[in-house]
């Protein structure tokens, strides 16, 4: 009989248990899901709890709290001593309100698109999803503010590197931004740069909170929203400052080429346009080819290299990019683009 020692951070399967590969990931996704769903550590934010007062503070069983408890302490997530559980740094920092970005969100988000990938054999077979992500939410509309509440937790993340790499041109007045439907880039630039206004495009079905948190922050008068669709519509002209970010990964190699080019029309020659995505490079990455298989499954796109940039924004009438690498590498790059 062979005995196999599992300890934290399992290093996958091996000859005599490949199933290992797809158990544990399997089982620490869901754990840590269910942790966000119950709000456990949340509930651990003000200090350690024993099984049954933290049972009694979620709203579940002691036997259920104290089986996903362990398995929590034996990811790292939980640490448990005389006083009971506590979170560990990892969860604090990114899965309670006082953290750095509390990332809950995505994993109710995750919990909700879980069943896509489901749909992966059929992605595989097909080419694309038998339906986009974007019709799946027409079809349940209570996903829609959780993918924005996750994405709102992104762009928190983000934000500080977008400030601290980004400068506005001289004399920017006027900024886009596309696919922000959030508003928090736009509060951050307008905050920072306080004669910059700003103008966000977004479907209509994204803009729904995105006013009253305007008004709630007092920039109703600097920061106004655009409904329509990136493809089509009039964004106005004049820009001296575009943001395209975590966008190009939905769209197909022609669309991204034809906004780039209806960006390249609005903003005025020295203008500057900021791009976030996550460039494929080769070899590809785990994360990458990952998040590659995920696109396959969601919305039939995928990533693009620095040199697909490149090219689009030569024909769109801009110099080429500066290429800016985030740290961690999970978090993207910046491309900063000035219009010929």
């Amino acid at each position: 009989m062979c005995v196999v020692k599992m300890t934290l951070g399992w290093p996958g399967g091996s000859e005599e248990l490949p199933m290992v590969d797809v158990y544990i990931p399997m089982m620490k996704a869901a754990a840590i899901i269910s942790a966000g769903q119950l709000r456990l550590f949340e509930a651990l934010a003000a200090g350690p709890l024993p099984a049954g007062r933290l049972a009694e503070a979620i709203g579940a069983s002691e036997v259920g709290v104290t089986h996903l408890a362990d398995f929590l302490v034996a990811l790292g997530y939980l640490h448990e001593d005389q006083a009971g559980y506590s979170n560990s740094r990892r969860a604090t920092r990114w899965f309670t309100v006082g953290g750095d970005v509390d990332y809950t969100a995505g994993l109710l988000w995750t919990a909700e698109s879980w069943g896509l990938m489901g749909q992966l054999t059929e992605a595989v077979r097909k080419g694309a999803p038998e339906k986009s992500l974007w019709s799946s939410m027409q079809e349940r509309p209570h996903w829609g503010p959780i993918f924005s509440s996750y994405m709102q937790a992104f762009a928190r993340h983000l934000g500080p590197d977008l400030l601290a790499r980004v400068t506005p041109p001289e004399g920017a007045r006027r900024m886009l931004d596309l696919g922000g439907s959030h508003g928090l880039h736009s509060v951050g630039f307008c905050r920072a740069h306080l004669e910059l206004e700003s103008v966000i495009v977004d479907f209509p079905s994204a803009l729904t909170e995105t006013e009253a948190m305007l008004r709630r922050e007092g920039l109703s008068s600097r920061i106004t929203v655009r409904p329509g669709d990136l493809l089509h519509g009039d964004w106005g002209t004049g820009y001296d400052l575009v943001l395209y970010l975590s966008v190009a990964h939905n769209q197909t190699p022609e669309d991204n080429a034809r906004v780039l080019r209806h960006i390249g029309a609005v903003l005025r020659p020295g203008g500057l346009l900021v791009i976030h995505e996550y460039l494929t490079g080769a070899p590809l990455d785990v994360y990458d080819a990952a998040f590659r298989l995920t696109l396959l499954t969601e919305t039939a796109t995928r990533t693009y290299g620095l040199e697909e940039f490149a090219a689009w924004l030569d024909a769109a009438g801009f110099e080429p990019p500066v290429r800016q690498d985030l740290e961690p590498r999970e978090k993207g790059s910046l491309l900063l683009a000035r219009r010929r």
